[in-house]
């Protein structure tokens, strides 16, 4: 299973941590996997190349963290739209991916 934790600072998403893996089909076939995987790097680059924030990333063995380091109403908005992808293919997926929020 996959697991989602988001961070929200005043209500607004601040980062993720994603790790695991979907286990809906075997290893390359798995389309919960490569929906997250696509999802995730889309919000990753947008927040840090495209709208340039400073973000702290951390990427590991099937585990990626990020965490913005500044309050940015356009980077908490990707995270947010990033939250409702997840919850999209959680119910689509049933037993596949668990999203928690975090109050940090």
């Amino acid at each position: 299973m996959i697991q989602a934790q988001f961070e929200k600072r005043q209500n607004a998403y601040s980062g993720f941590c994603v790790s695991g893996h979907a286990g809906y089909a075997e290893a390359g076939q798995d389309i919960v996997c490569a929906s997250v995987s696509s999802a995730l790097q889309m919000t990753a680059n947008g927040i840090t190349e495209v709208l340039g924030e400073d973000a702290q990333l951390q990427v590991e063995e099937n585990k990626i963290r990020l965490r913005l380091k500044s309050r940015s109403r356009e980077a908490a908005l990707l995270l947010e739209a990033f939250h409702l992808q997840l919850t999209c293919l959680a119910e689509d997926y049933p037993n596949t991916i668990k999203i928690t929020d975090l109050e940090v």
